[in-house]
């Protein structure tokens, strides 16, 4: 089956620096959405210094790849989370459980260096939309 590239209208820039990027992927029933971050619609990061609204643009980021290829939350098996600081974790978590209540999807969070030196998170999804 052929991959079909996932551009939601909110995300259809290209990113600084220039690099051939998109928002996401789907084929063999997967949608795999690129690490977002919190960038808007103009490609400006979002929420300068603060974890949690930088975590809310994100999610919201990773929601319109996933609406774009057939997907909602209950589709997500699988989530990395990127921190340029762990110290963040508790925010992040936070705002991370409001999408995912009950049963959330296996996950993976680490401390690591980001793109940009504003970036404080970036979150990509895995989901399955058909078996």
């Amino acid at each position: 089956m052929p991959r079909t590239v996932l551009k939601p209208a909110s995300l259809d820039f290209q990113p600084r620096p220039t690099y051939p990027y998109s928002p996401g992927a789907k084929g063999g029933g997967m949608i795999f959405t690129a690490g977002q971050v919190a960038w808007d619609a103009t490609g400006e990061v979002t929420g300068i210094g603060d974890v949690r609204a930088q975590t809310i643009q994100t999610l919201a980021n990773v929601e319109a790849v996933l609406k774009e290829g057939g997907a909602t939350w209950d589709d997500v098996v699988k989530c990395n989370v990127y921190l340029k600081d762990m110290a963040d974790f508790q925010i992040m978590n936070e705002e991370f459980a409001k999408i995912f209540p009950n049963d959330p999807p296996a996950r993976t969070t680490v401390q690591t260096p980001l793109a940009e030196e504003t970036m404080l998170v970036e979150i990509e999804a895995v989901a399955v939309v058909g078996e």
